[in-house]
């Protein structure tokens, strides 16, 4: 928007901001959920009968939605090895992949989201903001 006023001209960069800094924080989520993903992976494929194949991956997926702009991370449902170990039954022991996983990797949350949200500053933002994106289940 740009508005004249007795020779000077203001030009509004607001919505082109707030798009920005939206769309930089998708693409950080993005990249946490797919290091939280793998992390997660790599835990669930130490139990017995989850060594092969691609069973435990392909149980943990994320949804980053647009709308509230926030991310969801967890494990599908019908997995034997899903809610009953993460909070733990009689029969099972709590094990707590999403979690733990979670706080052990802190530091490296902050890390992804700072990269990203440092490039406000600067031009180079763009090769940091990816259009196709939404519900994701990547095969890592």
């Amino acid at each position: 928007m740009k508005i004249n006023k007795k020779g000077l001209t203001y030009t509004s960069n607001i919505d082109q901001a707030s798009y920005t800094i939206k769309e930089l924080s998708r693409a950080a989520l993005r990249d946490v959920s797919r290091m939280l993903r793998y992390k997660m992976t790599g835990k669930i494929k130490k139990l017995p009968g989850l060594r092969r194949g691609k069973r435990a991956k392909n149980s943990i997926g994320y949804w980053l939605r647009k709308r509230e702009g926030d991310l969801q991370i967890g494990i599908h449902a019908n997995t034997w090895y899903g809610v009953q170990q993460e909070l733990g039954t009689l029969n099972q022991p709590q094990r707590s992949f999403l979690k733990g996983t979670t706080m052990e990797n802190i530091a490296e949350i902050v890390r992804i989201e700072s990269q990203y949200l440092s490039a406000i500053d600067g031009d180079s933002y763009a090769s940091l903001i990816n259009e196709a994106e939404g519900t994701e289940r990547d095969d890592d």
